[in-house]
């Protein structure tokens, strides 16, 4: 069984192996306290950046978790920004989309306020919202094992989202709307040549959009379109918003060769 994975708010890339790391905090207490780990067994610490942390526990200490490190990998960022625009639905569905898709592969999240999102996002509560988010792609990370931690943006209305595709398919990225009556398959959608990551060059984006309950409304798509996405149709079913997300980014990934 793999280790389990703590997050942490430290730069592990100075800790070395061989040196004692501390988890502390909300972690060290659900590591140490919630989930007991005593001494002698295996975690690993992840930044969110990247940098992972292999170590034996050596002792607890309340809240603080004393880790012998023996060894610090770098995992590199992905060659192609995977992003997941989840537009707002009610019942937690929208939630529940990020979750299982944060866990399968997406690298950034952008919540999208639809022209048929029955939820909205105000205020105190577009905050108190957006951090419910994070919280779920923080646990979506630990239960995926991965050692970078996706974005969660500020929320976007349909004119700010077509503006974003504009700039994506400027850079070289592509923009594709999950829609049911597209005529073009999700798997014969071009997608962007990943970057060098030894050239130092700036991965291009691939934004996947997927619609409320309601679906996306004809005027929305014509505006993403001329923007510069591209309208898809992701299988012969027709899936909920909970639903479409996940299975588009898991094939998606696959495509990319990240499952290989």
């Amino acid at each position: 069984m793999s280790a389990p994975v703590f997050l942490s708010a430290d730069d592990l890339s100075r800790v070395a192996p061989g040196e004692v790391y501390v988890l502390g905090g909300d972690e060290g207490r659900h590591a140490g306290v919630v989930q007991r780990r005593g001494p002698g067994e295996t975690l690993d610490v992840v930044d969110g950046g990247g940098t992972r942390l292999r170590g034996v526990v050596e002792s607890v200490d309340g809240t603080d978790v004393r880790l012998r490190v023996a060894e610090r990998a770098t995992e590199p960022a992905p060659g192609v920004v995977l992003t997941l625009v989840q537009a707002l639905a009610k019942g937690d569905r929208d939630q529940l989309a990020v979750e299982a898709a944060v866990e399968v592969g997406a690298d950034a999240v952008v919540p999208w306020q639809a022209d048929r999102s029955v939820v909205v996002w105000r205020g105190a509560r577009a905050a108190k919202s957006r951090a419910r988010w994070e919280s779920t792609v923080r646990s979506a990370v630990k239960q995926a094992r991965r050692a970078h931690l996706p974005a969660v943006s500020e929320h976007v209305t349909t004119k700010q989202l077509a503006a974003r595709t504009r700039e994506v398919a400027a850079a070289g990225g592509t923009v594709v709307v999950l829609h049911e009556e597209a005529t073009t398959a999700l798997a014969d959608v071009a997608l962007p040549a990943a970057a060098e990551r030894a050239s130092g060059a700036v991965a291009p984006e691939l934004l996947v959009v997927v619609g409320p309950e309601g679906g996306i409304g004809e005027a929305e798509l014509a505006s993403l379109v001329a923007a510069g996405a591209t309208a898809a149709r992701l299988g012969p079913h027709v899936l909920r918003t909970s639903t479409a997300g996940p299975v588009a980014v898991a094939l998606l990934s696959e495509r990319l060769g990240r499952w290989r």
